[in-house]
């Protein structure tokens, strides 16, 4: 038996490759698939499973792709309800992969169709834990998330199932199982997960704040709904694309895969229907850029911060990118269902400032330099870390607007005063920076390094540290 844990950092997710005597299983998986097809056809192994474990809200899933190219058969458990076929599983029921046993733990809470998979090996005995969204490392699942698509399961019906359900079918299980969940920290399927993302049971037993056993059920849904950031504004588009099936990724791809000539771009640059993405890092960025793009760089939670800051699923988008990056960025648009790429400008950047085109730049200073520019220049400091970042602790008389709020608070924003502006490390002000210059705000300069660079280097004013978790 082979449990491979296949981790995407960008957006803290993990799939699970489950192999056993020529068969193969696949857990969650995003929707670029081939690495998974890769994987069993050096092994020389069929895929004849994808087990979900729920209709995921944070990306796209890869099943419908993995049937269409293995003839895999899609498994939901209990509840589920799909636009396409697949097994409906019952509770307790058991699939063969090979020698290895699937068995299905029907565990609703974070979703009511929420479900874990037990994993027995060759030998019978059972191995593993694949918890989806249930139980993470140091966490569990949100439960107010459902409410975007299905407002009349409220939030506290589905922690009052989640409390039940990992009292009744997980916290009975051996400790030295292992726990393989479907997202580490950055996720915000959870509020507090854990860097690690696997753990023995036993230990998440003793350290995860859920599976106390001295908690009452009040307790744990207190403590579970105290805290939640609201989610992000594109998970309901993906519950429905999951649900509901969606376009295949090599579809897309061809749509989106076309260079775009200068004088073709120079005419969408100017149509306000079409959004420019630019997706190279944050430095190369403020250095020289097209007006009117937005950068969100792909060395960084790229997905996640197109999902936050491109309120419409179907936007029309056309991309700036690092030569031979053009695929990437379309690929992970894709993971998180934002299918209408329309092209890129072919040659990127240099195309246009070879052609002489106006090119903007935003300024970026040094830690040092921020308290002469503070007085010198009249700034204010503008933070756009999140709230629970920023109440955690922060530089006097600064100001607080989440990049997550920006555009829908833009309005609130003036340039009247030079802004300073700064995240935790430099990737969000960035998104700031070039949504603010979009908008017309251009009084403003950029940190390098950003707070962490501030909390480490400079001597300006700050409160005092709150550990996060007790701000919760």
């Amino acid at each position: 038996m082979k449990i491979e844990q296949i981790y995407t950092g960008c957006i803290a997710h993990a799939a699970y490759y489950l192999e056993s005597q020529g068969e193969v299983a696949i857990f969650d998986p995003l929707r670029d698939v081939q690495a998974y097809i890769d994987r069993a056809d050096a092994a020389g192994a069929k895929i004849k499973y994808v087990f979900e474990t729920h209709f995921h809200a944070d990306f796209v899933s890869g099943h419908l792709d993995l049937v269409k190219k293995t003839g895999a058969s899609v498994v939901f458990g209990p509840t589920a309800n799909p636009n396409y076929d697949a097994i409906i599983a019952t509770d307790n029921q058991v699939f063969d992969v090979g020698g290895v046993r699937v068995k299905v733990l029907h565990t609703p809470g974070h979703t009511m169709e929420s479900t874990t998979y037990l994993i027995y090996d060759e030998q019978g005995l059972e191995h593993a834990l694949i918890t989806g969204d249930t139980l993470f490392i140091g966490d569990v699942g949100r439960p107010d998330l459902v409410q975007l698509v299905k407002s009349e399961i409220t939030e506290e019906i589905l922690a009052r199932h989640l409390f039940h359900s990992l009292r009744t079918k997980i916290m009975p299980l051996s400790d030295h199982l292992i726990v393989y969940p479907n997202h580490g920290a950055g996720s915000a399927c959870g509020k507090n997960m854990s860097k690690e993302t696997s753990d023995t049971l036993g230990n998440q037993k003793m350290t995860n704040y859920a599976l106390r056993a001295d908690m009452t059920e009040d307790e744990f849904v207190s403590e579970l709904l105290s805290g939640l950031a609201k989610p992000p504004q594109y998970f309901p588009n993906n519950v429905l694309m999951n649900i509901q099936g969606y376009d295949h990724l090599e579809n897309v791809l061809d749509r989106a895969n076309r260079p775009i000539e200068l004088e073709d771009f120079k005419a969408l640059l100017n149509d306000d229907s079409i959004l420019v993405l630019d997706t190279r890092d944050p430095q190369t960025f403020s250095e020289g850029f097209i007006p009117k793009s937005i950068n969100i760089g792909l060395k960084g939670p790229f997905a996640v911060w197109v999902g936050e800051m491109i309120s419409d699923i179907k936007q029309k988008i056309v991309l700036i990118t690092d030569e031979g990056k053009e695929e990437e960025s379309m690929i992970r648009l894709s993971r998180v269902g934002y299918d209408q790429t329309i092209g890129y400008l072919e040659g990127g950047f240099d195309t246009w400032k070879k052609a002489s085109l106006p090119v903007d730049v935003i300024e970026r200073i040094d830690v040092n330099e921020m308290e002469g520019v503070i007085i010198e220049r009249n700034a204010i400091l503008f933070d756009v870390r999140k709230i629970n970042e920023y109440n955690a602790e922060h530089l006097e008389n600064s100001i607080n607007l989440s990049l997550n709020q920006l555009v829908d608070r833009i309005n609130e924003v003036s340039d009247d005063n030079l802004l300073i502006i700064y995240c935790a490390g430099g990737y969000r002000s960035m998104i700031a920076a070039s949504v603010l210059y979009k908008y017309g705000i251009r009084n403003l300069v950029d940190v390098k390094g950003g707070f962490n660079a501030i909390r480490d280097n400079s001597a300006l004013p700050k409160t005092k540290y709150v550990c996060p978790s007790s701000l919760l």
